[in-house]
């Protein structure tokens, strides 16, 4: 059985780290900034992951964005995961020649899906992750792709069964409504989804302490679980909620740290 991953998340808007609540994002500061500020390197021995997420879409913000990855890279040894407005293979290439060990893809899911299908084919499944974002409209959790600005017309199960079709290797499931309010996971969106997928599951929006952690993986049995609150988890919050996984009998990696 493979383990549990605890992962941290990143948002990245050029040169600066932002925070997002029901997908509206509000500057934290400048990289370097808050790297020194909030210690950001220490979440690097408390995780599983590191996922790093694009914010821009332009094409020289791309540019600067995989410079970036190249920057976390160098000081993170763990795997790393990259994307947002990936829209040709180049882009594929480049965030994983910037030292990204896989890429995300989110809108290219439903208006691309061949070059989906084609990234999986050069790069294989494994290094695919599908990225799915999703909101209650009239009760139904519908997906919605660019940075959650378009409604795809399929709800979350109907998506689900769609990407599986494209051989992707993990599916990385954000509630949108959840996103940066502390409530916790949404439960029932993921438990919808865990008969119907044949790959491993990431949950991520709503994390706001330490239990919403295990009560994902224990009641939904998610592969990962993720967040982006920086603030709630610097210090050391991430270590406290790897030490919790580890008393409620879940399966995580152990590795003694490092120290340079």
């Amino acid at each position: 059985m493979l383990k549990k991953r605890l992962i941290f998340t990143l948002l990245i808007q050029g040169k600066k780290i932002v925070l997002s609540r029901n997908f509206t994002l509000q500057t934290v500061g400048n990289i370097e900034w808050v790297i020194e500020n909030f210690n950001i390197d220490s979440l690097f021995n408390c995780i599983d992951e590191l996922v790093i997420i694009n914010t821009n879409r332009s094409e020289c913000d791309f540019e600067e964005f995989c410079e970036q990855i190249a920057n976390f890279s160098r000081n993170c040894f763990m795997p790393i995961s990259a994307g947002g407005g990936i829209v040709s293979e180049q882009h594929a290439n480049q965030i994983l020649n910037s030292g990204a060990d896989k890429i995300i893809i989110n809108t290219i899911l439903f208006n691309n899906p061949q070059l989906v299908i084609q990234l999986v084919k050069k790069y294989g499944s494994q290094c695919i992750v599908a990225s799915i974002d999703y909101k209650l409209v009239n009760n139904i959790r519908m997906v919605f792709t660019n940075n959650g600005t378009i409604n795809t017309g399929l709800d979350l199960l109907q998506a689900v069964n769609k990407i599986k079709s494209l051989g992707v290797g993990e599916l990385y499931i954000t509630s949108i409504d959840r996103d940066g309010t502390g409530l916790g996971y949404d439960i029932e969106g993921l438990k919808s989804i865990f008969n119907v997928s044949n790959v491993p599951i990431i949950a991520s929006g709503g994390i706001g302490k330490i239990e919403q952690f295990s009560e994902a993986i224990l009641s939904c049995n998610v592969d990962g679980v993720s967040t982006a609150n920086l603030f709630n988890f610097v210090g050391d919050a991430l270590s406290d909620a790897r030490n919790h996984l580890f008393e409620m009998g879940i399966e995580i990696a152990e590795w003694e740290k490092v120290h340079v």
